[in-house]
This record gives structure tokens, C-alpha cells and sequence, in this order.
């Protein structure tokens, strides 16, 4: 039984039935199949207004071909926290890691190459990025440095500054991709 297009198709429906009501009508959902209702086009005109790109598969494809974001992690020696920094986002998809010390003690030293390759710089703290600021005025002036933070309290790979790296590096990381 098709659907009851105007207001006077509905009153001589309902006048043929006493008023009962017929059977639902669904407007072309007979079935009520929610694969059409919910339609491929809909699913990624939700996504795009959230923010997401839909289905997994294309992200992959996407992804494929771009370009990883390049990350510098930088403290004092290069013992503890950057290196954390480091082994935490080297294991992510999408992103390249290294870590660098400002102290002329440091196992691995900043340099110029170091500024040049990265895309994001992420120093510990504040007198971090005022060194590499000093030291490397002219590179750095077009860069991202970010200071995260974060105390020279923690041992290599402890839970917590784990935890403390991912929470502060995240946003800053993957902020610039979108």
C-alpha cells in the first residue's frame, strides 16, 4: 500500500478504515533495510563534521603516501627523558623519532642537522628550548619547539613519564596533521 501523499488522501484513508490506523507505511523502506538508511554518504559526510576519515581502509591508503612527521625530542644529557620521548613515538605509524641533549656531555649533542630534519622540536623544559634558541637562532625561527614540561625526576622508560610524554606530545604531534 504506497503512503498517503497529502492531508486529503490521509482523512479518505482513515475514513475507509473507521479509524484505525493501516499498516505503517515506510516511504520506499518496506523492509526497513538500515544499509540504505545509514548510506556509505552519510556515513562520511558524520565523519568529516567529527573530524575522522572513514572507512579505515582509505586512512591506510592515505597514509601510505604521506610523508611521516618528524619529531625532535630534546633534555640536558640525553639520558633519560628524550631518549623516552623517543623510543615511546618510534614505534608509532606516521611519525619519525629522535632525541638530542643540549649539555656538551650529552651522549648524543643537538646540531644544525638535527634542527633541519625535524618538523616538530619538543624540548623538556624551558631553559631546553632557550639553549636551542641561543645556539640555533636562524634554523629554528621557522620551526615548531613546543616545552613540554616535564622534570628531570624519572628514569629511562618509567611508567609515569611515559605516561607524562604521551599526554603532553600527542596533541602537539598529531595536532598538525589535520
Amino acid at each position: 500500500m504506497p503512503h498517503p501523499n497529502s492531508r486529503g488522501e490521509r482523512r479518505a484513508l482513515a475514513r475507509r478504515l473507521d479509524g484505525r490506523h493501516g499498516p505503517p507505511t515506510y516511504r520506499g523502506f518496506e523492509d526497513k533495510s538500515w544499509k540504505l538508511i545509514f548510506r556509505r554518504a552519510n556515513k562520511l559526510h558524520r565523519a568529516l563534521q567529527i573530524g575522522k576519515i572513514w572507512p579505515h581502509r582509505e586512512w591506510d591508503r592515505l597514509m601510505a603516501d604521506a610523508e611521516p612527521v618528524k619529531v625532535l625530542f630534546v633534555c640536558s644529557k640525553n639520558q633519560w627523558r628524550s631518549p623516552t620521548g623517543e623510543a615511546v613515538f618510534g614505534e608509532i605509524e606516521g611519525v619519525e623519532a629522535r632525541s638530542a641533549g643540549t649539555a656538551r656531555s650529552a651522549r648524543r649533542k643537538i646540531n644544525v642537522a638535527d634542527i633541519r630534519w625535524a618538523d616538530v622540536i619538543l624540548a623538556m623544559e624551558d631553559k631546553h628550548a632557550s639553549r636551542i634558541r641561543a645556539d640555533f637562532r636562524q634554523e629554528v625561527g621557522y620551526k615548531a619547539l613546543h616545552v613540554l614540561d616535564i622534570p628531570d625526576d624519572y628514569p629511562f622508560m618509567d611508567e609515569e613519564l611515559v605516561e607524562l610524554i604521551r599526554a603532553k606530545a600527542e596533541p602537539l604531534i598529531f595536532g598538525m596533521e589535520g
